[in-house]
């Protein structure tokens, strides 16, 4: 069974995860089927715009259904820094940068239906999308400080540039978004119900404009929850140090902070730190491109260091959710340390766009 279906309809190139047991988590090898798909279709006047989505289930079962995409092939990521110095893992990173970035600078339309789990590299396909349609299903997230490792795909640049220090909030909790607050957000460029989806993929592969298409079938989303906190995010987020951010929510006293400041405490000292570095230096640089080159620096070291094999064993292997961290604090997490992880590559060994 192909793990993405891949079709040209009517007026239309349709990409499909079709992982459904592992909510869609892409491979290698989907990233592979992609990437030329996408080229041939660039070229071709016979395709106006691409939709990106992912197979429901024919059997109906629902729990095979749940996410657009959970993330990216963390087992091969763990597995690599194990037993290989990371050079499969480092392969994995480099191409679907590669897929993040052509979808980015794609000169037709892409339209990506997050209609469920949105999570990691579904951020990383759905992000650089032109339009970007939530449903009531959605759920996104960056939860990588979590597991060790960093909101990368293309995380730097999204997160960085959402209004009230929200891109950093999301970055150090990895706190989940429904499709209200994705569009609150700006993650998400319309909400459809998911009952709409069917109509508005077959308008699209019959050749309307997609923007004209989502904007009829738009329906106006519930109030997004996050919104009541927006004020105490902006405040206690302000700073790009870990340690200033953890001393707000200590100080603040307030019922949210207080959660906020439990939920940070379970994640890598070290991941944090680097998701706040990389958030500030990706505002600093050119183009899309240039933040991809620096994740993937990010990212080449970040999965051979201890907290990612630490934090996939605790969260996904044995699932006691009690990782041992290394270090185990902020303060311990130097600059020194941060200059190494982001420092660049060999000439020969940098990341660079197809």
């Amino acid at each position: 069974m192909s793990e993405v279906l891949i079709r040209a309809e009517g007026r239309a190139g349709l990409l499909s995860l079709n992982r459904p047991r592992a909510i869609h988590a892409l491979t290698l090898d989907m990233v592979r089927a992609m990437v030329p798909a996408l080229l041939g279709w660039r070229d071709d006047p016979a395709v106006g715009a691409v939709m990106i989505d992912h197979a429901v289930d024919p059997a109906g079962d629902p729990k095979l259904s749940r996410g657009f995409c959970s993330g990216g092939d963390i087992n091969l990521l763990r597995q690599s820094a194990l037993s290989d110095g990371g050079a499969a893992g480092r392969r994995f990173f480099f191409e679907e940068y590669q897929l993040n970035h052509l979808i980015f600078a794609y000169g037709k339309p892409v339209v990506a239906f997050m209609d469920g789990i949105t999570m990691g590299g579904g951020v990383g396909i759905s992000g650089p999308a032109r339009f970007r349609v939530a449903t009531q299903n959605t759920r996104l997230a960056m939860p990588e400080s979590g597991i060790g490792l960093f909101p990368d795909v293309g995380g730097g640049w999204y997160l960085s540039r959402l209004g009230g220090r929200l891109g950093q909030y999301l970055a150090l909790t990895g706190s989940r978004l429904d499709g209200a607050e994705c569009v609150w957000a700006g993650l998400a460029t319309h909400y459809l119900l998911a009952e709409s989806l069917p109509e508005a993929k077959a308008r699209i592969v019959a050749g309307e404009a997609p923007e004209a298409v989502l904007d009829a079938l738009s329906s106006t989303p519930p109030a997004p929850a996050l919104a009541d906190h927006a004020a105490d995010i902006a405040r206690l987020f302000a700073g790009d140090r870990l340690e200033d951010i953890l001393a707000a929510l200590e100080d603040d006293g307030g019922d949210f902070a207080a959660r906020t400041l439990a939920t940070i405490r379970t994640k890598s000292p070290t991941t944090c730190k680097v998701a706040l570095r990389q958030l500030a230096a990706s505002l600093t640089l050119p183009d899309f491109a240039a933040n991809m080159a620096m994740e993937y620096r990010i990212g080449s070291r970040v999965l051979m260091l201890p907290d990612f094999a630490e934090g996939v064993r605790a969260v996904i292997i044995d699932k006691d959710n009690a990782p041992a961290w290394n270090p185990a604090c902020a303060q311990e997490v130097t600059e020194a340390m941060l200059d190494a992880i982001f420092a660049p590559l060999p000439p020969s060994e940098e990341w660079k766009p197809l």
